[in-house]
């Protein structure tokens, strides 16, 4: 008789909270989780043994419903995860991937992120299931660390930069939220793209590792009172008076307006998120932006903006034909060791809820991970 996996744990999100910060206090707990019954599942399925997990912006905004999409609690959280495979089903062909390879998971295709059947598995848990199609062998040189924070990040940063943004060799970008986990994928992207690059952030020690990174120019742009003050002179100095390019704001709110006065004539702005204004959106799942984000009209027309809305998600699932060669050149760039994400984090299973509170704090440069249990030795079939 075929011997079974071992149980372990998982975390779940119980019910949607106001704020993520509410929901990771009252609603979230690790639970014991029974190991996925291979009886139940696919033919083309696979079990992986979490190693490691990303914990990331996304993660945090969808335990208050003030994602996009929202998976119904309890919910497994985890949108990106990184193990070993432990179970494959028989059609999964060996080329695909056997029991004991290191992969990654898709997190558009498995996970609390996904559309389909499979959006039970979050990463947060000792096992996950996923299609094989849905994972990917480790590029040779990445961690489970590094490798559960590379799709989401510098598709994102791709989507924005090349897709939507037009991104060219020689041009200069102006990048906030340097030391986020896109914002760094971008600062990587833009410069395999030939661009220069500013990046801005509100700590020195974080924008000094931004600039290890690989940015040409790094600019602390808080005012010592947890507000931001202006850098349109220095950003039009370091560009001989002309204004940037494009522009990537994950930020905005007041760096969004200053950044309108950054800016060459004909510039790209792309919208890529909100973090310094996180609740546009009511807490526990309702709808509505009664907080929504602002641009002056006036700036936009006498500047001849192009004013870009870059949701990497939603626009994939509108036209799922753009992935295919965003998808190629960030594994391409992986595979060849030009994309290396920087982990500033890793947390044990235990510390989930502390892991949480330093990714909304704003405490780790790039990517975090979350690290589930050790498991006992892979079985096959």
């Amino acid at each position: 008789m075929r011997p079974s996996l071992p149980p372990g744990r998982r975390v779940v999100v119980r019910a949607y909270g106001e704020t993520p910060l509410e929901a990771v206090e009252q609603h979230l707990a690790i639970e014991p989780m029974e190991a996925p019954d291979p009886a139940t599942l696919g033919p083309r399925d696979v079990v992986v043994a979490v190693r490691s997990a990303s914990v990331g912006w996304v993660d945090l905004l969808m335990t208050s419903g003030q994602y996009q999409h929202m998976p119904a609690p309890p919910y497994c959280p985890g949108l990106e995860w990184a193990g070993e495979v432990v179970w494959a089903g028989g059609a999964v062909e060996p080329a695909e991937v056997a029991v004991g390879d290191a992969v990654l998971g898709d997190g558009l295709l498995a996970g609390p992120r996904s559309l389909g059947d499979y959006r039970a598995y979050g990463g947060f848990a000792s096992y996950a299931v996923a299609p094989v199609e849905a994972v990917r062998r480790i590029p040779a040189g990445l961690s489970f660390d590094q490798a559960c924070n590379l799709l989401g990040s510098y598709e994102t940063a791709y989507h924005c930069l090349i897709a939507r943004g037009r991104l060219a060799a020689g041009e200069t970008v102006l990048v906030h939220g340097a030391s986020g986990a896109t914002g760094l994928a971008a600062v990587h992207v833009a410069k395999l793209t030939g661009a220069r690059v500013i990046a801005t952030g509100r700590s020195s020690a974080k924008l000094a590792v931004v600039a290890a990174q690989g940015a040409d120019h790094v600019l602390d742009i808080g005012d010592g009172a947890g507000g931001v003050r202006a850098f349109r002179d220095e950003v039009k100095a370091l560009t001989g008076g002309r204004g940037v390019d494009v522009v990537y704001d994950g930020v905005g709110g007041d760096v969004s307006l200053e950044s309108l006065r950054c800016v060459a004539f004909g510039a790209r702005v792309l919208v890529v998120g909100w973090a310094s204004t996180p609740f546009v959106a009511q807490g526990k799942g309702q709808r509505g932006a009664p907080n929504a984000n602002r641009l002056p009209t006036n700036l936009i027309m006498m500047k001849g903006l192009d004013v870009l809305g870059c949701p990497t998600v939603i626009s994939t699932v509108v036209d799922p034909s753009i992935r295919a060669p965003r998808l190629a050149q960030v594994w391409s760039w992986a595979e060849a060791g030009r994309v290396v994400p920087y982990v500033g984090g890793s947390f044990a299973f235990d510390d989930v809820k502390e892991a949480m509170r330093a990714k909304w704090r704003g405490e780790v440069v790039g990517g975090c991970a979350l690290r589930p249990d050790p498991l006992a030795p892979s079985i096959a079939e």
